[in-house]
């Protein structure tokens, strides 16, 4: 089930098909694959699917979701995943030129702390702003 519903995005299709064809999807693709793939995938599947990529290990896939679920980063907007992508051969969004490609909140259903979580960092980057 969690799987099909990352399907709905296109973007996470994209690394989804990559993953299952052993494909080198960059640092940036398993980190971005990472930040989503976590409100939808248990830890252990989540790192079956990292380890799917050909230059990436068990250990490697468990340090990285150990960081994305220590530090309890929230999906990418797509003008950070468009630049990540720029530093990476692998193209995470498999068609930067459609606006709606890379953008998960379109498509995908997260978990409403995550849009609390998005909302407080905004309300206090706002406030240290207007306090400056």
């Amino acid at each position: 089930m969690a799987i099909e519903d990352l399907r709905k995005n296109e973007m996470m299709a994209h690394l989804l098909d990559a993953l299952d064809k052993g494909k080198d999807i960059g640092h940036y693709g398993r980190l971005v694959f990472a930040m989503v793939a976590r409100h939808f995938l248990s830890e252990d599947e989540l790192i079956q699917y990292l380890q799917k990529d050909r230059d990436f290990n068990e250990e490697q896939a468990r340090a990285l979701y150990a960081q994305v679920q220590g530090r309890d980063y929230s999906p990418p907007k797509r003008e950070k995943i468009l630049e990540w992508q720029r530093q990476q051969d692998f193209p995470i969004i498999p068609n930067p030129d459609d606006p709606d490609q890379g953008n998960v909140y379109r498509d995908l259903q997260f978990p409403e702390e995550v849009y609390e979580h998005i909302s407080g960092y905004h309300e206090q980057k706002s406030e240290a702003g207007h306090s400056a």
